[in-house]
């Protein structure tokens, strides 16, 4: 079937915008190719490198490939009869899958960032105790990394070796600040290097900042606990479409055949799952109170 001269005229317009966006904004579109391939793995490889556990990137790149391609392969094959629709569902597989292992490290160095601020309330009250009787902040940092379990330990461990090994405990305390970028964190770091230059008393700042720590977990707990129940809606609702879809595959599989079979069935199914994601996005934005 030959072309009309207006369809090759849009076809040639087309593919000439294609390629001038592309030469305008090649920089832009391969850092942004880098940031959602490479550049999450490598963001992995550093979070894991500040908890202290130790990776392998080439496990690591096998491990994101086999999570993304890899699922994505076989849900392109369980759809296979519907071309466009098994490449969709295969595609946003991929992606997810690709993200997967950054979600799953992210919420575990926040996890790990919570637990320390958690502890600095014991952590503080040994240092505090220990410039009363004399110490050196870095004798009181020594005391609680040998009476206090990890993560405290383990940032403190490694802020003393630093200075051990020549660097200023302000330089320490900096890039303490850094693996865990919390305010609670960054107000102590700021606090002791004011502290040292201008002179006071370390001993009540440890304390303040105690009593600080400790009013804003309460007011964190009582969001929490004021969040909860939209919190378990939004999972609910979430959840009941695919637990539905079990239940029927289940009981009669022909019942839920034309969903996968027909076109209109297959726009449903996005339709779906754009709803879905956009629910999500409207609950979580309702129920996180940042304080």
């Amino acid at each position: 079937m030959s072309l009309s001269a207006g369809t090759w005229f849009m076809i040639i317009g087309v593919g000439a915008s294609v390629f001038v966006i592309s030469i305008l904004w090649s920089e832009r579109i391969l850092n942004f190719l880098h940031q959602k391939s490479l550049g999450s793995r490598d963001i992995i490889i550093k979070r894991m490198e500040s908890m202290f556990i130790e990776s392998s990137e080439k496990q690591l790149t096998y491990l994101m490939l086999l999570l993304s391609f890899g699922l994505g392969f076989i849900v392109f094959l369980f759809l296979w009869p519907s071309v466009f629709f098994s490449i969709f569902m295969g595609s946003v597989v991929t992606i997810i899958g690709w993200q997967i292992p950054k979600w799953g490290i992210e919420m575990l160095y926040q996890k790990r960032c919570s637990k320390f601020v958690a502890q600095m309330v014991d952590g503080l009250t040994i240092m505090s105790n220990g410039i009363r009787s004399g110490l050196s902040i870095t004798q009181s940092m020594e005391r609680v990394a040998e009476s206090m379990p990890n993560p405290i330990s383990q940032e403190f461990d490694l802020a003393l070796s630093k200075v051990r090994l020549g660097v200023s405990i302000e330089e320490a305390l900096n890039d303490l600040a850094q693996r865990i970028p919390e305010p609670d964190v960054q107000m102590l770091v700021m606090a002791i290097n004011i502290l040292k230059e201008t002179g006071g008393d370390l001993a009540s700042t440890f304390s303040t900042i105690t009593d600080t720590i400790r009013e804003r977990h309460k007011l964190h707990q009582k969001i929490d606990a004021l969040t909860a129940q939209g919190k378990m809606q939004g999972i609910i609702m979430a959840i009941i479409p695919f637990v539905l879809l079990v239940v029927f595959s289940v009981i009669d599989l022909n019942f839920i055949g034309p969903l996968f079979s027909t076109t209109l069935g297959r726009i449903f199914i996005l339709i779906m799952l754009a709803l879905q994601i956009t629910g999500g996005i409207f609950i979580r934005k309702v129920v996180t109170i940042k304080v």
